[in-house]
């Protein structure tokens, strides 16, 4: 699944240039302070989270992307995608699983997604993955929240 998300950040971001590069560290969960002071600050929220870790957050939509509805990957399943700007300026790609959990309806540019799930680092901002209930049970539940309804 993860091999599966990262090969479809890598083909999305080869073609489009989103976000600023991030450095990851030190929790395995964490929020994303999304939010900053010091217009200055060259400061990115994902350095309060390392990769793979579970977070959570908020950001406004800024692009919608076609479905990612191929067969392939780790267990072949659909992804729902777009991009989220959080406070500080970062993006990152959402790929939420339809498989797994309902898509989001209705979604727009600028409205406002608060998610949990996990964090994938790249240098374009990373993605957002795992937003769904684990039908196996081994792993943390994500989700997706927009207009105060859950896509769990």
């Amino acid at each position: 699944m993860i091999s599966f998300v990262i090969a479809l950040a890598l083909s999305y971001f080869a073609t489009t240039h989103f976000g600023k590069n991030n450095q990851a560290s030190q929790s395995n969960h964490a929020s994303i302070d999304n939010t900053s002071t010091d217009s200055n600050s060259s400061s990115s929220s994902t350095e309060k989270f390392t990769d793979n870790s579970e977070v959570e957050g908020k950001g406004t939509v800024v692009k919608i992307l076609n479905d990612d509805n191929k067969a392939g990957g780790d267990n072949g399943s659909r992804h729902q995608r777009f991009i989220l700007r959080l406070d500080s300026g970062q993006t990152v790609l959402v790929a939420h699983n339809i498989d797994l959990a309902p898509r989001i309806e209705m979604i727009n540019e600028d409205d406002t997604i608060v998610f949990k799930g996990v964090y994938v680092s790249n240098d374009k901002g990373g993605v957002i993955h795992w937003t769904h209930r684990d039908p196996n049970g081994r792993h943390e539940d994500g989700w997706l929240k927009r207009n105060g309804k859950i896509y769990q």
